[in-house]
């Protein structure tokens, strides 16, 4: 059963980087990976730029 979970959240997290690129383009792609990098590195700095990143793209075509 952990296999199949771990499969289906890696698919999921896949699935979202796909439409981040696609919607947002390089920028939202760069901006995802520094978020996930911050985050597992438990680096703040990193994180919180990939997390302003995406939301000033998120709010620039709202």
């Amino acid at each position: 059963m952990p296999l199949i979970a771990t499969l289906a959240i890696a698919a999921l997290i896949i699935g979202f980087e796909q439409f981040v690129q696609l919607k947002f383009g390089v920028m939202g792609l760069i901006a995802f990976v520094a978020l996930s990098v911050g985050i597992k590195a438990k680096n703040t700095y990193i994180s919180g730029i990939g997390a302003v990143i995406l939301v000033l793209l998120l709010t620039q075509t709202g």
